[in-house]
């Protein structure tokens, strides 16, 4: 779906490179975050797939970045778009309409799409983003998360099969946060997009995402499987990355030899780890007070 093959970028009048050989490949349905700390070229590499870098953004562009098999860089950035939907961090800033079902429509209809379609399209994005519900409510009514769905609804209404997203939960709360997930983790396994997905909230990401990338001084430093990336918290942590808590606690307990497996992604994964600790360390116990009678 995407390829960067040895893609460098430096913006305009900005100071050396944003992103610097970057290879890399993101295939059909994954469900990809990426993290690192501020100014590692995170946005700068979303910016690259749905084409606003080079079309809005000037510099210096080396190297290759195909999408759905286009160079960006001959492609304009409407025909990218019907590849590519975008959400960002302020949904204010892309919200342009009064009425939910009239913001889903202005994309469509700029894209020239029949009436007849836009309905059943608009229908398709507001169950596939949950939202059903809102869709004559007025758009200054919503809360931050129901805007932010609201968004995403008006991008997959234009049937895109990628999906970039810049730190879309940055402005929500924890329930608004978790509403966000769980639509994009259902767009993603229902509807197969690719989702690739900026973001702060590592436990969110642990939870939901199956790849993680971690980028610094506008390289990918790391990349691979949720798991994999995770092992290396040490190193995650002198980035400035906060580790879940449950990571943090996998690591106490390997310290202290009394854990040696894989790290839990989620709350749930390490209650399990926690109660197979105790029942083996209770078991040893009894054994223990069974040799000494």
């Amino acid at each position: 779906m995407i390829r960067f093959n040895d893609v460098s970028f430096s913006y305009e009048h900005g100071e050396g490179f944003a992103v610097q050989n970057i290879s890399t490949h993101i295939g059909r349905g994954e469900f990809v975050g990426i993290i690192g700390p501020s100014g590692a070229g995170k946005s700068t590499l979303l910016s690259m797939i749905n084409g606003v870098i080079p079309h809005f953004h000037k510099g210096d562009f080396y190297g290759e970045v195909l999408v759905c098999g286009k160079d960006t860089v001959e492609s304009t950035c409407g025909e990218i778009s019907h590849h590519v939907g975008s959400v960002f961090q302020d949904p204010e800033a892309q919200i342009v309409s009064m009425v939910v079902e009239d913001e889903i429509a202005f994309g469509l209809e700029n894209f020239g799409i029949p009436a007849d379609e836009i309905e059943t399209r608009m229908a398709e994005a507001l169950k596939m983003a949950g939202i059903e519900h809102l869709r004559r409510q007025s758009t200054t009514a919503l809360s931050g998360g129901q805007k932010q769905r609201v968004t995403i609804a008006a991008a997959i209404a234009l049937r895109p099969e990628i999906l970039v997203l810049d730190e879309p939960t940055s402005q929500l709360d924890p329930v608004g946060s978790r509403q966000v997930f769980r639509t994009l983790k259902r767009l993603n396994q229902e509807y197969g997009i690719t989702i690739l997905i900026v973001e702060q909230k590592v436990l969110l990401l642990s939870e939901f995402c199956s790849r993680f990338m971690v980028m610094d001084k506008g390289r990918i430093i790391m990349d691979g499987p949720i798991r994999q990336v995770l092992e290396h918290n040490d190193k995650l942590l002198e980035l400035g990355i906060n580790c879940p808590r449950v990571v943090t606690l996998t690591k106490l307990l390997q310290d202290a030899s009394l854990y040696s497996g894989g790290y839990p992604v989620d709350v749930d994964e390490a209650e399990s780890v926690i109660r197979k600790i105790m029942e083996e360390t209770h078991d040893q116990y009894q054994e223990s007070e069974l040799s000494v009678q």
